[in-house]
């Protein structure tokens, strides 16, 4: 009885405290599984959300993975996007056209949305091959951020789809209204056939169009999921004191924007230099043109000019915000640079003042007092900061400022060839296309002198 009762007491002298370790094991090993499992929904959602998106660049010719899938997107490229247009256009009997401007007008512009989408195949057809939609986007698993950023991920997908149908959808019916004042002033044999070319020819330049801005909405995608690491990064610089691991995220975001860089300047390049021969033939055309030049014999030029306009402003858009989000950096990091040597000021004069001598504190370099010249005895020793404190604090002051110097002398940024995508590329696009106009505009239009 005596062994029993011992037992007991035995089994019972175990304390709530001792048995706590094992709840609080079992609460936390269901919060990490519960965790693990959002995780991995979060991950099947943006699985879903990347399939889609590849989906639909399959659909528009750019996943060219195998020899079949090539020859169908260039196949279709030529059929539908030059072939179709140019054959409708060179059957179609104009007897009211003057000259026929309305063919010739519109074979320059067949061409010149051809050569777009064209270029945009070829670019980013081969990114597409080579990397993978995942890396093409730098959303791959191995990179070690989808778990935190696949919400942020999906929500700039959309929202860059979105503007993908905003810009194309009013385009689309700005096309539509002017192919039917087009069919109701060209009249063809029979309504039927003329319903056909009406439906052949938004057709056709539906299907380039959108092959077009999806490349430039493409880029868009990839430069707005870098500004989400961006903004990531000035949070880092507000909770995080290691410089080390500071310049290593930076290395990182830097060598994204350059793999970015590498990625589209082809294709930045072409879209500039096509947009600007395609806009300069136009005025060249519609100035020396002495006929009157309307919506019949004109309208297309207007509806290829907002299409070329929004495809190069979306690039000129998604380069510059994320370049200047990567030059914010360097002043971003000053501004942490001087908030922590002040903090750590503050903390060394709080300490100093402690000693019962504020004055002392001012003057890190003295460590001895004199109160009086004629009592040359009369001195207080004041306790500064030990070589190590000292040391310690120079230190990470160093690290600090060095770290600065290197934000600020490798701010990053979308380039072409070097030449830094931002503010000033964009006035200079601008300057040029300004004196390109001039150009145009000296050499067609005269006044004649009275």
């Amino acid at each position: 009885m005596a062994e029993y009762r011992v037992e007991i007491q035995v089994d019972d002298s175990r304390s709530p405290q001792d048995k706590t370790p094992l709840l609080e094991t079992s609460g936390e090993t269901h919060d990490s599984n519960r965790k693990e499992n959002q995780e991995n929904d979060d991950e099947t959602r943006l699985d879903k959300t990347l399939a889609k998106l590849d989906s639909f660049l399959t659909f528009l010719g750019f996943n060219q993975t195998s020899v079949s899938s090539f020859v169908l997107s260039w196949g279709f490229l030529l059929l539908i996007g030059i072939t179709l247009p140019v054959v409708i256009l060179e059957l179609s009997n104009c007897p009211g056209c003057e000259k026929g401007q309305i063919k010739t007008f519109e074979i320059d512009i067949v061409i010149s949305q051809a050569c777009l989408a064209a270029a945009s195949l070829i670019c980013l057809s081969h990114n597409l091959r080579k990397y993978g939609i995942r890396k093409f986007l730098f959303v791959d698993r191995y990179s070690g951020h989808v778990e935190r950023f696949s919400d942020h991920y999906m929500q700039k997908i959309s929202d860059s789809m979105r503007l993908l149908v905003f810009w194309v959808l009013p385009c689309f019916i700005l096309k539509i209204a002017r192919e039917i004042i087009r069919i109701l002033y060209v009249r063809h044999e029979s309504w039927w056939l003329s319903v056909a070319i009406l439906f052949a020819l938004i057709f056709s330049w539906t299907y380039v169009t959108t092959i077009f801005l999806s490349a430039c909405i493409l880029f868009h995608v990839v430069c707005n999921l870098q500004i989400i690491h961006f903004e990531e990064y000035g949070k880092l610089l507000e909770r995080e004191s290691d410089c080390l691991l500071l310049i290593q995220e930076h290395a990182r975001l830097r060598f994204y924007l350059s793999k970015i860089s590498h990625r589209f300047r082809i294709y930045l390049l072409l879209l500039f230099s096509i947009v600007t021969i395609s806009q300069v033939v136009t005025l060249f055309q519609t100035t020396v043109y002495n006929g009157m030049i309307t919506l019949i014999n004109g309208g297309d030029f207007a509806v290829s000019a907002i299409v070329q306009v929004v495809g190069t402003i979306l690039c000129l858009n998604a380069a510059a915000k994320i370049s200047h989000r990567a030059q914010a950096v360097g002043s971003l990091a000053s501004r942490w640079h001087a908030l922590m040597t002040c903090s750590a000021d503050s903390s060394q004069l709080r300490t100093s003042n402690s000693t019962g001598n504020l004055d002392a504190a001012s003057n890190s370099g003295s460590y001895y007092m004199n109160y009086s010249e004629s009592d040359l005895d009369s001195l207080d020793f004041i306790y500064g900061p030990t070589n190590t404190q000292l040391a310690s604090y120079m230190s990470s002051y160093h690290k600090r400022l060095a770290l600065v110097m290197y934000l600020q002398s490798n701010p990053g940024g979308i380039t072409i060839f070097g030449y830094t995508v931002d503010r000033g590329m964009i006035n200079t696009i601008f300057f040029i296309q300004l004196t390109l106009i001039t150009f145009v505009l000296g050499k067609t239009i005269v006044i004649p002198s009275e």
